[in-house]
C-alpha cells in the first residue's frame, strides 16, 4: 500500500511529460532555422530568434485572423454566460411546466455533434443572409454553448443554501436583486470556470467557421492556420511559429485563470 502513491505520482509525471513534450518540441522548432532543424529534433535553437514569428504573422495574415477570433470569442462568452444565468435561474428556482423535458432536450443538444446539423444550419443562415458575416460565427456558437451553460449554472444555483434565498425573499428583495445581488456572486467560481471553458471551445472551433464563412477577411485563427499550413509545407520552423500563434493565447489565458478554474471545479466537487 505504501508504494501506491509513488506509482500514482510516477504515472502522473509520465502522462504529463507525454502531454507537454509535443508542445515543447513545437515551441523549440519555432525558434530554429532550417539548418538547425536538420541537426535533430531535440537540439536546442542557438538563440530566441523571432524571425519565424514575424514571417508567419505577415505571410499568414494572422493579424486579421487573430482579431477575428477575438471579435468572435468575446461576444460568445459574454452572451452565453448571461443567457445561461437567466435560463439556469429558471431551471433552479422557478416552477416551469415541462422542465424535465426541456432539460432532456438540452442534454441532447450537448451530445449532438456539429456535423449532424451543419448543412441545415448553412442553408438556414444563407436564407437569412447571414453567411460570410460575424453573426454567422457568433450566433451558432452561442446556441451550441447554451445547453451546457444552462445546466452547469442551474446545478451551481441549486447548491446555494435555500435559507439565503428565503431570507432575501422575506426582506422583500425582488427576483432581479436575488439573482444578480445574491446568487450570481455566490457562484462566481463556477462562472469563471465556465468562461474559461467557453473561451477555449470557441477559440478552437473549426467546423462552423470553415463552412459558414469563405471570405479571407472573416476567417478565424484555426481556419487561417489550415490555409497557412497548405501554403507552407516546407518551411517547418515558420509553420510551427504559426501554430504557436494559435496555441499560446490559450496557454496564457489558462495560466492566468488556472487557480480560479481549479477552485471552481473543486468547489463543485466538494459541494
Amino acid at each position: 500500500m505504501r508504494g501506491t502513491p509513488t506509482v500514482s505520482r510516477a504515472l502522473i509525471w509520465i502522462v504529463a511529460l507525454m502531454t507537454i513534450l509535443p508542445f515543447l518540441m513545437a515551441l523549440m522548432t519555432s525558434f530554429k532555422t532550417q539548418m538547425e532543424l536538420f541537426q535533430g529534433v531535440f537540439t536546442l535553437p542557438s538563440s530566441l530568434n523571432f524571425k519565424n514569428y514575424i514571417t508567419a504573422w505577415q505571410q499568414g495574415h494572422f493579424n486579421v485572423y487573430f482579431m477575428n477570433s477575438v471579435l468572435v470569442v468575446i461576444p460568445v462568452v459574454i452572451c452565453s454566460i448571461l443567457l445561461g444565468i437567466l435560463a439556469g435561474f429558471g431551471f433552479a428556482w422557478l416552477k416551469i411546466p415541462g422542465k424535465t423535458v426541456v432539460a432532456a432536450l438540452l442534454g441532447l443538444g450537448m451530445v449532438l455533434p456539429s456535423e449532424a446539423f451543419i448543412i441545415p444550419l448553412y442553408h438556414e443562415l444563407r436564407w437569412m443572409g447571414l453567411t460570410n458575416t460575424y453573426l454567422a460565427l457568433i450566433l451558432p456558437q452561442i446556441a451550441l454553448s447554451l445547453p451546457f451553460t444552462t445546466l452547469m449554472i442551474a446545478t451551481a444555483l441549486q447548491q446555494v443554501p435555500r435559507e439565503l434565498v428565503e431570507a432575501a425573499v422575506m426582506d422583500g428583495a425582488s427576483r432581479r436583486k436575488i439573482l444578480w445581488g445574491l446568487l450570481v456572486p455566490a457562484i462566481w467560481p463556477t462562472l469563471s470556470t465556465l468562461a474559461l471553458l467557453l473561451f477555449i471551445w470557441t477559440w478552437n472551433e473549426f467546423l462552423i467557421p470553415l463552412i459558414l464563412v469563405n471570405k479571407d477577411e472573416l476567417r478565424t485563427l484555426p481556419i487561417g492556420m489550415m490555409f497557412f499550413q497548405n501554403k507552407n509545407t516546407i518551411d517547418i520552423p515558420v509553420l510551427m511559429a504559426g501554430a504557436m500563434i494559435v496555441i499560446l493565447p490559450l496557454v496564457a489565458v489558462f495560466l492566468v485563470f488556472q487557480r480560479k478554474f481549479i477552485s471552481g471545479v473543486t468547489e463543485g466537487a466538494v459541494k
